[in-house]
């Protein structure tokens, strides 16, 4: 076992998730957010001496954590911004409880928002290696990325569609239990997924986030403040981090993602094993995505999620609860805040407040995020418990 940063998640804020916003801002998305953390939390800003932001706040290209502050009212004594797509997330947190044993800050909020506005244009930053070798060939953009992985756990493994599909089955079944959810009141059934429109070969529509608008906030301290605080405190206990590449093209091969390496050094810092977990909060913004981490987890052989998937279920009750909030194939994807929503999921799991969906004595969760096209990857093991 290595050594982890130590630190707790005391206070949590999450929106419901609207498709699109309306004369909103993403700092408004962003006070609201935190004013719900500090709420959960019983601090108020004052206790606040650390901010972690997102790099796409919509009313600054840059001066991020500065803008942040002065909006909120904060003075932190550390701020910085995070960016690691859908990792960003899971990656706040740990980076948050680094901070405070470096002694740079005790309290850190970690927030991320997004405005989704009709007919708002898609971002086209111009980064290369894409530019050169992926943008010429059509491989513009997220979807056609991610079917192209797809595509080659599929050609390497004899995985199916009906194998991917179960994941987006689970998800957006999962999510009727959660009322918060985008897609709480929309079921759909495995044949539904796999008659769902192809967007991209050989993705189905209902195997890819739906972009909508919403935010999120984490605070985080001192595990010796957290004992007197006012929730039921959840422990960092493992964090792994890698990244591999930047542009589809650049990939490693399949069997090298680097899932395969955050995931289990997080567990190796908490002393675990996948089957040890009550909680498995995963990325998923393609069902491809959590087909690999099913197998970085050691709970399945390489290339033999679907035989798992077939062979298992995945609510609250079930033998491997997988994102009981819904994931965000059934929660919703306001931008980076998406991936927030898994570390508030557990952190309610942990806390036994799952109302509708608790998973019975809850101790341990895994939470991930991805960022890129399965290119900056992030895993944290949480616990109840110090110990």
């Amino acid at each position: 076992m290595v050594k982890r940063p130590k630190g707790a998640i005391i206070g949590i804020g999450e929106l419901q998730p609207v498709r699109y916003s309306e004369e909103k801002t993403t700092l408004s998305f962003i006070a609201e957010s935190v004013q719900l953390a500090l709420q959960d939390a019983g601090l108020s800003k004052e206790d606040i001496d650390g901010l972690l932001v997102g790099p796409q706040v919509g009313e600054t290209p840059q001066h991020v954590p500065a803008t942040v502050a002065e909006y909120l009212g904060l003075e932190p004594s550390m701020s910085n911004t995070v960016d690691l797509g859908g990792a960003t997330g899971a990656g706040m947190i740990w980076r948050a409880a680094a901070a405070i044993e470096a002694g740079m800050c005790e309290t850190v909020v970690c927030v991320l928002a997004n405005k989704n506005e009709r007919g708002n244009p898609p971002r086209s930053p111009n980064r290369n290696p894409i530019r050169e070798f992926d943008v010429p060939f059509g491989a513009s953009g997220a979807n056609t990325s991610y079917a192209l992985l797809k595509r080659l756990h599929m050609e390497n493994y004899g995985s199916t569609q009906e194998d991917f599909a179960r994941i987006a089955y689970w998800a957006r079944k999962n999510a009727r239990k959660n009322p918060k959810a985008i897609f709480h009141d929309k079921p759909v059934e495995l044949e539904d997924i796999l008659q769902s429109p192809i967007i991209s070969d050989p993705l189905h529509l209902l195997e890819i986030v739906m972009p909508c608008a919403g935010g999120a906030a984490v605070i985080v301290t001192l595990e010796e403040k957290a004992e007197k605080a006012k929730q039921k405190p959840v422990y960092l206990k493992g964090a792994g981090e890698k990244i591999t590449h930047r542009a589809v093209s650049q990939a490693p091969a399949v069997d090298r993602h680097p899932f395969s390496y955050s995931i289990p050094y997080a567990l190796n810092q908490a002393g675990l094993t996948g089957k040890d977990l009550d909680l498995l909060s995963l990325y998923d913004c393609y069902t491809s995505v959590v087909a690999v981490q099913l197998e970085s987890l050691g709970i399945c052989e390489l290339g033999q999620f679907g035989s798992f998937v077939r062979s298992h279920t995945f609510s609250h009750d079930g033998d491997y609860p997988l994102n009981t909030h819904g994931g965000q194939l059934g929660f919703g994807q306001a931008d980076l805040a998406g991936g927030m929503s898994h570390v508030i999921e557990a952190v309610t799991q942990l806390r036994g407040e799952a109302v509708g969906r608790q998973i019975p004595e809850a101790k341990h969760a895994l939470v991930t995020g991805n960022g890129a096209t399965l290119s900056e990857t992030t895993a944290l093991v949480l616990g109840g418990t110090s110990s």
